[in-house]
């Protein structure tokens, strides 16, 4: 028996064209779709590099950690020196006016100087002792030596102020500011900070007074004896030199004076020295 041939519906061949077309029209349109959100897209990603570029004005937006420290250290360095700079002027000013005023009245007290050098408020000159401290060099890494030793401390730096002091010293500096009795040498990572400003080695401080009496006095400390030990195994630097003339500033920053009290008043007032 031959095969029945199959007879195609005209309903039924309209109907598998209309699907023919209505998945094409989809294709079509899942086509255009894509092309359109990834133009979006890219428009996007290119706004919000313009965007960022705009912000960042050629800076790092994401600096990193040591950028960051080392702009602060800077940037805060740089503010109390402005503002040190500020009180010099106005103390400046000040003592002016009142020196006018003690001259008008004839009231100027005999020891006025004297308090005035006392306090570190006037520049002075005279002969000096000059020691410089450093890290040992970077080269230099002892078997079993925690690198802590290696590096100035401000316990080394005390260590000189008060030793020089202690051999007579009048006046001192250290990183060139004028050292006062409210002076505080504190330990901040890699630095020493000083009325504020961080500092980084060779550390500097220079004493006026009798060279004779103020290196005596450094030979004869027995932490700086231990220190002079580290210097002959480790290569920390010490460096002594001596001068006929220096001259050191007068203190620049703010005297904040706390628990103090004026003499001759019914209380006494101590150095922290």
């Amino acid at each position: 028996m031959a095969p029945k041939r199959l007879v195609r519906h005209p309903f039924r061949l309209a109907h598998v064209r209309f699907l023919r077309a209505r998945r094409r029209t989809a294709s079509r349109r899942v086509g255009r779709g894509a092309r359109i959100g990834t133009v979006l897209v890219c428009l996007l990603a290119g706004l919000m590099i313009v965007t960022s570029a705009l912000s960042a004005r050629g800076t790092d937006l994401r600096p990193s950690r040591n950028t960051d420290l080392v702009g602060l250290l800077t940037d805060e360095k740089r503010r109390n020196a402005d503002l040190a700079h500020e009180v010099a002027e106005l103390r400046a000013e000040v003592d002016s006016l009142s020196n006018e005023r003690n001259a008008r009245s004839g009231d100027q007290p005999p020891d006025a100087r004297a308090d005035e050098f006392a306090a570190g408020s006037v520049p002075v000159r005279g002969p000096s002792v000059t020691v410089t401290l450093s890290d040992a060099p970077a080269s230099v890494q002892p078997d079993g030596v925690d690198d802590d030793e290696l590096v100035v401390h401000q316990q080394d730096i005390q260590s000189v102020v008060n030793a020089l002091w202690s051999g007579g010293a009048e006046a001192m500096t250290i990183q060139g500011q004028r050292v006062i009795s409210t002076t505080g040498i504190k330990c901040v990572g890699n630095t020493v900070v000083l009325h504020g400003v961080p500092y980084a080695p060779p550390y500097v401080i220079t004493a006026i007074g009798d060279p004779l009496r103020l290196e005596a006095a450094l030979a004869s400390s027995d932490y700086l004896k231990i220190y002079q030990q580290y210097v002959e195994a480790y290569g920390l630097g010490y460096q002594q030199t001596k001068a006929t003339e220096t001259y050191l500033p007068a203190f620049e920053g703010a005297q904040e004076m706390r628990y103090a009290s004026v003499p001759g008043k019914g209380q006494s007032s101590e150095s922290p020295r």
